[in-house]
């Protein structure tokens, strides 16, 4: 740019600030310019990046005085207020807390200092100074480092970085805060600009507003040149937990196939939970160390459907066997928080059962959280997300399933899906969900689907109709397309990693 091409292109609160930068004082630019601090950094990168200045922007970390510091600085450390108060004579240690007005912590942190530099002795309950005079009246390393601050953390010398660790261990004496250090000179190009009368430049018209081009009085004026080219500041405006945007993309995908959702409480019944779907109730699926049990009952009022439910368990309908033992309404009534999603499906059967039997059909869906009594590490959570699926119609059959599997993967950016044969309680025939991650060059499991055993669709249902079921798991998902390595980062509220966090958007 020419020099006078870019006096047209400062901006106001460039031009504001270009008088004072000789003096190289932030402070005294922000007085003399009247603009607070962030418009002043903000004109200075702009000129930075214009070859006007050369900007220099380091930070260092002060140590200062905490709340208790600042507190200590004039009264004393606590282990001075019990020297001072000693020296007057010795005192059990009931007393001594009690007339050195100290809190029980203080109290605490002063006898472990002065028993540490061995200054102090307790006999018989009975508090004893046993240093000499000259070492109690000495200040030790950790008042004189608490006078001289603030101080800068990388300029400490070895006995006050002892002093500062022994500090940081007790309650609010010291902070570290980080400053930031701005230093910026003129360049050739600078001092140029800075001589030339910008005067001019403030009548530049900055924006062409609606009312400018309905009076046509912008005709004849004169518009400042904008800089399209240098950067500028990052804004981070509000969003949603990309967790959250993920769970609403995968939503918008379902709705988008023609799938209606299901929606329903994080506390289920047992009855729900597993019973309903065909789970033996000595399964061990549902064991202390699997489920989340609460001390609650929630009791089913459809007896005709319990006795189905009863009858699928002992005996079989639609020509199975069942499981051949003595099913028990109590303990289908305890009450869990939900392990997956699969008992909406469940209610979804039981409120079709209800209406006529050619109604018995649809596509539904269900996206949300689920618990599990798992150890907490990087690859277990004890909460986790599920995407949940039933189709019911006549028509339907396996290679339905596997069809609305492999679309609704492609559209979450997934080019190739396989499935494996597996065994699942509720559904046969069954089969895990693979996809594969082009970079890691790997096969990763999402979970399970298959077509609902007749023992899950004749109670609930009513009748033998096709359904079909799937229920991956979705933080795996959300993992690989994210790159995360820690499944509890997904949870962790890293202001600055959620600022970068992209959308899903495929």
């Amino acid at each position: 740019m020419q020099n006078q091409e870019i006096i047209e292109s400062l901006s106001p609160i460039e031009q504001k600030i270009l008088p004072y930068l000789e003096g190289k004082n932030i402070q005294e630019i922000i007085e003399k310019s009247m603009l607070d601090r962030v418009s002043v950094l903000r004109a200075l990168e702009f000129l930075s990046s214009k070859k006007i200045i050369i900007l220099k922007i380091s930070k260092k970390k002060i140590i200062e005085p905490g709340t208790n510091g600042i507190y200590y600085k004039t009264k004393g450390l606590p282990e001075r207020q019990l020297i001072i108060l000693l020296e007057k004579g010795n005192l059990n240690l009931e007393e001594a807390q009690k007339q050195s007005h100290l809190s029980k912590n203080e109290f605490k942190a002063a006898l472990g200092a002065l028993k540490k530099k061995a200054q102090i002795e307790i006999k018989n309950g009975t508090l004893i100074l046993t240093g000499n005079k000259e070492e109690l009246t000495k200040k030790s390393l950790e008042e004189q480092f608490l006078e001289k601050l603030p101080k800068e953390l990388d300029a400490l010398e070895p006995e006050e970085q002892f002093a500062l660790k022994n500090l940081k261990q007790r309650k609010d004496i010291i902070q570290i805060e980080e400053q930031q250090i701005i230093n910026f000179n003129l360049t050739e190009l600078g001092k140029e600009i800075v001589k030339q009368d910008i005067s001019k430049s403030k009548d530049l018209v900055e924006a062409l507003t609606p009312q400018m081009i309905k009076s046509g009085n912008w005709k004849g004026k004169k518009f400042r040149r904008y800089d399209v080219i240098s950067p500028v500041p990052k804004i981070s405006g509000g969003k949603k937990h990309f967790v959250n945007q993920a769970i609403d993309y995968g939503r918008k995908i379902w709705s988008e196939l023609g799938f209606k959702e299901m929606t329903g409480t994080l506390i289920q019944s047992s009855f729900w939970n597993f019973d309903a779907l065909f789970t033996a109730q000595d399964h061990p699926v549902r064991e202390m160390q699997d489920t989340f049990f609460l001390n609650k009952e929630i009791a089913i009022s459809d007896k005709k459907l319990i006795k189905e439910i009863k009858q699928a368990h002992e005996s079989g309908v639609g020509g199975s066997r069942g499981w051949q033992y003595n099913w028990d309404e109590k303990i289908s009534e305890k009450a869990v928080l939900r392990t997956h999603t699969t008992c909406l499906s469940a209610q979804t059967l039981y409120n079709l059962s209800k209406l006529l039997r050619e109604q018995r059909k649809g596509k539904f869906f269900a996206l949300g959280k689920n618990f599990r009594n798992e150890t907490v590490d990087w690859s277990h959570g004890f909460e986790f997300n599920q995407t949940e699926g039933i189709v019911i119609d006549k028509n339907v059959n396996f290679r339905h399933l596997l069809g609305y599997l492999q679309e609704f993967f492609k559209k979450m950016g997934f080019e190739k899906v396989r499935f494996r044969p597996a065994y699942f309680p509720y559904t046969e025939p069954s089969v895990e969900i693979d996809v594969f991650d082009p970079e890691k060059k790997i096969w990763l499991e999402l979970g399970g689907a298959g077509i609902f055993r007749p023992e899950v669709t004749i109670p609930l249902l009513g009748a033998q109709i096709p359904v079909l079921a799937w229920g991956p798991g979705f933080d795996r998902i959300l993992i690989d397309h994210y790159k995360i390595k820690d499944l509890r980062e997904l949870y962790k509220n890293d202001i600055d990693k959620l600022r970068k966090m992209k959308f899903w958007v495929k």
